[in-house]
């Protein structure tokens, strides 16, 4: 399969202030990105990844963005074409881990979970989409997780998020296909980033490097692969549920692949966990 070259690229990024975002980011540059247009919240954290991302001789223009808010999502899309006159890839990456127990769920949870991780990704998509279609030309990737293929215990929150994203990026891709789009979806395990310092896990779900999913995007956009699963251990889960999912749940449930966390508090909203 030939490979598509990223040289001259002009990417968008959202939650591209850390973990995966970040480490996306500079992937791209080092593989010939011109530009990068980095959308978060943290804005001091933005403007230190836009200097590494131009220390590696690529353009970069941090807008702080609520992904949640689609008026603050169209004007990034806006400010990209403004400054670019084109957007070839959008990393739909910004997320929320959002986790309760089913005696602590309620709407106001799940809704909050869906606005970041669902619609935070689709309202990018669908505001770059136009563009796209009008050049037939085009990527979009959507980080989701595993937990959009194989929903972990106290996870339903986030695990709804993330089905109903991986079930749009499925259908998109096929009514997209013939028109010169990819729609390439990512499944992470759990990630080492900030949203999930506090969640430790067992060994057979160890957290793996952003650097480790950024690799595979890079790989995927290049590649235009309908779907990405990482790391094997994640996509062993997947082969299992597949086959039998209550074995898959057995497995989960003995193998506490939901974790534990050292201490109450609220987790950052940037990249991505599974």
């Amino acid at each position: 399969m030939e490979m598509i070259s990223l040289d001259g690229k002009i990417v968008v990024i959202t939650g591209g202030s850390s973990g995966i975002g970040r480490a996306t980011a500079l992937a791209l540059a080092r593989n010939g990105a011109r530009a990068l247009v980095l959308a978060a919240r943290r804005e001091d954290a933005l403007n230190q990844v836009a200097a590494e991302v131009r220390a590696l001789g690529s353009e970069a223009l941090p807008i702080p963005t609520d992904v949640s808010r689609q008026d603050q999502v169209q004007a990034l899309i806006e400010r990209a074409l403004d400054r670019f006159g084109q957007v070839d890839i959008l990393v739909a990456n910004a997320g929320e881990y959002i986790r309760a127990p089913v005696d602590q769920l309620n709407i106001a949870v799940i809704e909050r979970s869906m606005a970041v991780n669902f619609y935070g990704s689709v309202y990018p998509a669908l505001a770059v989409l136009p563009h796209m279609r009008a050049r037939r030309s085009g990527t979009i990737v959507f980080v989701t997780s595993m937990n959009g293929k194989k929903g972990i215990p106290m996870d339903t929150p986030y695990a709804s998020a993330k089905f109903a994203l991986s079930g749009f990026a499925e259908v998109l891709r096929q009514e997209l296909r013939g028109q010169g789009i990819a729609v390439i979806t990512i499944f992470p395990g759990r990630v080492d980033t900030p949203m999930i310092a506090n969640l430790h896990v067992p060994w057979i779900s160890a957290k793996i490097p952003p650097d480790a999913v950024a690799r595979a995007i890079v790989h995927a956009i290049r590649r235009r692969q309908a779907e990405v699963i990482v790391p094997w251990h994640a996509r062993l889960l997947h082969l299992v549920n597949v086959i039998s999912p209550s074995l898959a749940d057995q497995a989960t449930r003995i193998l506490h692949l939901e974790g534990w966390e050292s201490e109450k508090g609220s987790l950052l909203d940037e990249p991505h966990a599974g």
